[in-house]
């Protein structure tokens, strides 16, 4: 305790103008001081400061393995649940696909298409199938259908379509009501009871593999000439 008590009055007792006279314990203390702080300054400067870019690169790239390892266990733990998801859509798809016919099976959809407004009751007044626009894997088939008659059959007809086994769509559908002689005035146009449906249907086909075979040949064509 005496000997603590003593090393703080001498430590008062130092003047920092005369180094010199310091004892020799008080010198080597203050240049170990120096000396620390001058390395650690030093290694601040050299080392940490110089290789504080990379550090923080490091450290992102750190976040980013760590974000993406996070994302693939969960997709792991998913896995079987994305199997079954993955099943689930094959069979839908593939029960899509049995809906559409085959080139050979067309005209015969044409035919039940163009029965079924006869059989609701309508008069069919254009049935006109226009150019086959072909897609990724199946072709689209549009029909102009003009038909008359009245607002049951026309709802006759629509369900009709609905039951086919075969995908049909409906679009563009406009019904306007059909002009006849009649009237106060002879000769004036006047409303009748009979409405006229125009609307565009489309069919859709399944292609065969060489017609796949030969798109994709044409699709190779057209971008090697780009």
């Amino acid at each position: 305790m005496n000997a603590l008590k003593t090393f703080f009055e001498q430590l008062r007792s130092l003047d920092p103008r005369d180094v010199g006279r310091w004892p020799f314990i008080f010198r080597a203390l203050t240049v170990a001081i120096v000396f620390a702080v001058a390395t650690g300054l030093l290694v601040w400067q050299l080392v940490y400061r110089g290789n504080l870019p990379d550090l923080r690169q490091a450290e992102a790239e750190q976040q980013s393995l760590w974000n993406t390892f996070d994302q693939k266990q969960r997709k792991a733990a998913n896995l079987e649940a994305y199997r079954q998801q993955l099943a689930e859509i094959e069979r839908s798809f593939g029960a899509m696909l049995r809906q559409l016919p085959g080139k050979t099976e067309v005209p015969s959809l044409l035919v039940d298409i163009s029965q079924t407004g006869l059989a609701s009751g309508l008069q069919e007044k254009l049935f006109q199938p226009a150019q086959e626009i072909r897609r990724d894997f199946y072709a689209e088939l549009p029909i102009k259908i003009r038909l008359t008659g009245g607002y049951h059959e026309f709802g006759a007809f629509v369900s009709g379509i609905a039951a086919l086994p075969r995908i049909v769509t409906l679009h563009d559908i406009q019904i306007s009501q059909n002009t006849g002689r009649g009237g106060a005035r002879r000769g004036v146009a006047a409303p009748t009871d009979e409405l006229t449906l125009d609307v565009t249907a489309k069919t859709y086909r399944y292609l065969e593999e060489s017609e796949l075979a030969e798109q994709e040949t044409q699709a190779k064509a057209v971008k090697k000439r780009k």
